[in-house]
């Protein structure tokens, strides 16, 4: 047995080793606290605020001086000036038919033909009759001009001669009512060729060959409706009517435009034409009508159509685009950029047409109004005019934020979410 060694050794060394482990760990829990502490800078400005004061990136236009066609939009139905329900003027067999469907004819083009053979009968018949008639008148008056020769030598008593001048003239009579009879006759004959009473687009044949048809037929034989020139009606609301009669009843001419569905192509141009002569007691519209050549034949009849009818022009004035505009309780205000800072300005507003808006007062022409960021404005906020094509800022300030932190993992610096107290770890105890 070996006494050099004293016999507390073990004690000790144990002691001396939780005091150092002890030590050790008060140092890592005061680093992490210190590391979650904000410093002096992010007291004084939270990156909340250091966001909120930077310059806003926005776009912006400048006033101009131009001309500005106030506008009434409306939806209106294309109608044509005339559409004819072609029947039959005489009955009879349709022996041809010479048109085809959705053909366009003008007028006086034949269409089809009705047997003509019973009305050909009926001519030569009156005709016979004028042509009997005729020379009864001939023979009567050559009796008459003998009777007065007679009469000059009273030969004959004046009786006779009285009747003979009552038989001319009732044969003139006769033969008067014979001519008209023939003249009907070929009337009639000329019916069984059914012609185009006007120019136009024909529709779908209600009756085919063969088929006997007569005068008293509802449905008739085709349709025929006038494309060139064609008719648009529309509506107008009633607190525009003033302006509207105003400028019709002026030497103007009243421009309307045709636009497709989306508004964004016009189909046709034409002019304002008439006018209703009341207003509407139910809709509070009046309803008004233009006319438009159709010459492509882009308008079909009974078509919904978008319609924008230029009620006025308004020459060499203030105007700016309508997403500048902002509105109060009670104004109206846009953002104007001067020095690079944006501030609120009143201004009055006057007509508007489409996405420009008449500006009365408030504004010089050539100053800058914003169009968007305004959410992120204030008054005399610093700004950044955004490129046009890409929508970022000419040149980019120097920001305060925080450098973006990996995921899962806070910026240095920034204090813990909703002001969680950090978690301490202990640290695992070594073998000494």
């Amino acid at each position: 047995m070996d006494n050099s060694t004293p016999p507390n050794t073990p004690k000790r060394g144990r002691l001396l080793t939780g005091i150092l482990g002890g030590g050790l760990v008060a140092v890592v829990a005061g680093a992490i606290v210190y590391s979650f502490l904000p410093s002096s800078d992010s007291q004084s400005m939270p990156p909340q605020r250091r966001g909120w004061d930077s310059p806003a990136i926005v776009q912006a236009q400048p006033a101009v001086i131009g001309d500005l066609h106030v506008l009434v939009k409306s939806i209106g139905t294309v109608t044509p000036l005339n559409t004819v329900n072609v029947s039959s003027r005489v009955g009879g067999i349709l022996d041809s038919i010479l048109f085809k469907e959705g053909a366009t004819v003008e007028k006086g083009a034949v269409l089809a033909v009705i047997d003509p053979l019973p009305y050909e009968a009926q001519l030569e018949q009156v005709e016979g009759q004028l042509q009997q008639n005729q020379a009864k008148l001939v023979n009567e008056k050559s009796n008459l001009a003998l009777y007065e020769a007679l009469w000059e030598q009273d030969s004959i008593a004046r009786q006779t001669l009285s009747d003979q001048k009552a038989l001319v003239n009732e044969l003139l009579g006769t033969v008067k009512a014979n001519e008209a009879a023939v003249k009907d006759a070929r009337l009639q004959l000329s019916w069984t060729q059914i012609e185009a009473p006007i120019s136009g687009m024909l529709g779908l044949r209600k009756v085919d060959q063969g088929n006997v048809v007569s005068t008293g037929d509802a449905e008739g034989l085709v349709t025929i409706t006038q494309m060139q020139p064609i008719t648009v009606n529309f509506t107008v609301p009633e607190v525009q009517v003033g302006p509207l009669r105003k400028s019709y009843l002026g030497n103007q001419k009243m421009v309307v435009d045709v636009l497709d569905r989306e508004e964004s192509k016009i189909i046709a141009t034409g002019e304002l034409t008439t006018l209703d002569n009341q207003i509407d007691l139910t809709t509070g519209t009046l309803k008004v009508r233009a006319q438009f050549a159709n010459d492509d034949l882009a308008l079909f009849p009974n078509q919904f159509v978008n319609v924008r009818l230029r009620l006025s022009t308004l020459n060499a004035v203030l105007l700016i685009p309508g997403d500048a505009i902002q509105y109060g309780t009670n104004r109206s205000y846009v953002y104007v950029i001067t020095e690079g800072k944006a501030y609120a300005r009143d201004i009055l507003l006057g007509e508007a047409s489409g996405d420009q808006i008449q500006v009365i007062e408030g504004l010089k022409e050539g100053e800058l109004v914003v169009l968007e960021g305004l959410d992120r404005l204030r008054d005399g906020k610093q700004v950044i005019l955004a490129d046009a094509e890409t929508g970022l800022g000419v040149s980019q300030p120097p920001s305060n934020e925080p450098a973006e932190a990996p995921p899962g993992r806070r910026p240095e610096g920034a204090p813990p979410p909703n002001g969680e107290r950090p978690k301490l770890r202990r640290p695992e105890n070594k073998p000494s």
